[in-house]
């Protein structure tokens, strides 16, 4: 098996490696790691390029991009999905970046994935930047949800954070997303001294237009290496400025590995005297930092140049574009990815309270490995 310690972004190694799975491993064709977590949910970046530089994940003058050589061609990136699905037990892919509007094969890539002999579940993670031109497209090629990135409604504040006046693409890219797809999530980050006053306000909007929005700790994953545990908003202060203005109960429906913890929204009207409030919807929050939930971990990532991450966290990743481009055959590849999720550690080596000794942010950012 190939591992590779990370540092910058790298051209595939080459030739076709002599695979062995650790003898300890179960005999068992799906993606299980020694902690018995097996992971169903494949992310799949497609590019590193982005065209928002959002404070919390990209410095203003952006970041060096890969040769394109490097990185997965459609068909390089329709085989894996397919090893996945069909060998691997991945019931769940979704499409990532940077951001994967920049794709020009965008429309073809989720194309050819949802005709694979074993059809995933497909979703994708954007800006929503330019969505508004494609998103029928989208759909009409198999696409069955889509994740859109939306830190506030304000316009000067969407400046200063993305560092481009976008809003206006991006709702629109919203609002065409919801003529097509039955589902669209919202995903916002808070940033203290920023949007944190913005919470009520997004949750709000989303409620009245059937969206259902997640809420994200900020991660150290920066370009920057500026993420302040103490200056991070956390799921606890979420819930408290959203309990100024609503009711928030914790959701029946079971969790089953999502990384959102979903809370039923209710207004406050008529609690005093014992009656429930009106139900509004839902909103989920996603506590990577405070309320870990490595535990029931069910993803692997691949990386817009073919790498599998077993966590965001990894300093490692094992290459599987290297030996696809030697010629390695399906089952090499499989074993490959087997192999590198089965090492997958316990956590991410983060506490509620700070970092665990050792703790190292990767040097890889988000927009590099794929959200």
């Amino acid at each position: 098996m190939t591992t590779v310690a990370l540092g910058m972004p790298r051209l595939p190694a080459a030739g076709v490696p002599d695979v062995r799975l650790p003898a300890d491993r179960p005999a068992t064709g799906a993606l299980v790691d020694s902690f018995g977590r097996v992971a169903t949910d494949l992310r799949v970046s497609l590019t590193d390029r982005c065209n928002l530089r959002c404070t919390y994940c990209m410095p203003a003058e952006g970041l060096p991009t890969l040769p394109k050589d490097s990185v997965m061609t459609r068909e390089e990136i329709v085989r894996l999905v397919g090893i996945a699905t069909r060998d691997l037990g991945v019931r769940q892919v979704r499409f990532t970046g940077g951001e994967p509007l920049l794709r020009r094969d965008l429309v073809e890539i989720v194309a050819d994935c949802a005709a694979l002999p074993v059809r995933p579940e497909l979703s994708l993670t954007t800006n929503a930047v330019g969505l508004d031109a494609r998103a029928a497209r989208l759909r009409d090629a198999g696409l069955d949800r889509v994740n859109v990135s939306l830190d506030t409604l304000d316009p000067d504040t969407f400046a200063t954070l993305a560092r481009r006046p976008f809003l206006e693409r991006t709702l629109a890219g919203i609002a065409a997303a919801a003529d097509v797809f039955d589902v669209v999530k919202i995903n916002a980050v808070l940033v203290r001294g920023v949007n944190l006053d913005h919470a009520a306000d997004l949750l709000s909007w989303c409620l009245e237009r059937g969206f259902e929005l997640r809420f994200i700790e900020q991660m150290p994953l920066d370009a920057d290496h500026a993420w302040d545990r103490a200056a991070m908003v956390t799921a606890a202060e979420v819930r408290g400025l959203l309990g100024e203005r609503f009711t928030l109960e914790p959701d029946d429906e079971p969790r089953d590995g999502a990384p959102a913890e979903r809370f039923v929204v209710r207004s406050p009207g008529g609690r005093a005297g014992g009656r429930r409030g009106e139900r509004l919807g839902r909103v989920g929050i996603i506590a990577s930092v405070t309320e870990p939930f490595c535990g029931d971990c069910r993803r692997t990532r691949l990386t817009a140049e073919g790498g599998v991450r077993d966590c965001l966290f990894a300093h490692t990743e094992t290459d599987l574009l290297g030996p696809l481009r030697a010629g390695a055959g399906d089952h090499v590849l499989a074993d490959l990815w087997r192999g590198a999720m089965w090492g997958k550690a316990a956590g991410h080596g983060m506490s509620d309270t700070g970092f665990d000794e050792g703790f190292e942010q990767p040097e890889r950012t988000m927009s590099a490995i794929g959200g």
